[in-house]
């Protein structure tokens, strides 16, 4: 079954000096503003990089999380953290955080699980990226 999800992005001005928005149907981002500053200084408002590492934190935990699913466990909670890095005009490493509250499992068992949640999580492999991952359990 494919799934389609659509946002939208308003540009007006040039590259360093205009400003934009971006929304999504669900009204999460309604009209958010973004522009050069929010991107590469530290000005309020988001930034396509930010969105991308959002995306790949939902994205990863929850691919996780069917993880411990296919096993029959139930996390008490999954935490991921993901940052990513801009160089060179494209998105060079993405670096997760992940820190998970579950018993029943064995060590070995749940850095496999992390391992595959990483390489196959959506994001993950839309991402041209070196991907690296730290995680532990809680």
């Amino acid at each position: 079954m494919a799934i389609k999800r659509t946002s939208s992005a308003r540009w007006e001005g040039n590259g360093k000096d205009g400003k934009g928005t971006v929304s999504t149907p669900s009204g999460v981002l309604n009209d958010t503003f973004f522009s050069y500053k929010t991107r590469f200084e530290d000005a309020i408002g988001t930034n396509p990089e930010e969105l991308v590492a959002a995306a790949h934190a939902g994205c990863f935990s929850m691919k996780l999380a069917f993880g411990f699913q296919a096993e029959n466990l139930v996390p008490e909670s999954i935490e991921t953290t993901s940052t990513v890095v801009l160089d060179e005009g494209w998105i060079k490493e993405a670096h997760l955080v992940t820190r998970v509250k579950v018993s029943g499992i064995d060590h070995e068992k749940f850095l496999s699980l992390v391992q595959f949640a990483k390489e196959n999580c959506p994001i993950s492999k839309s991402l041209k990226a070196e991907i690296t991952i730290e995680a532990e359990m809680v």
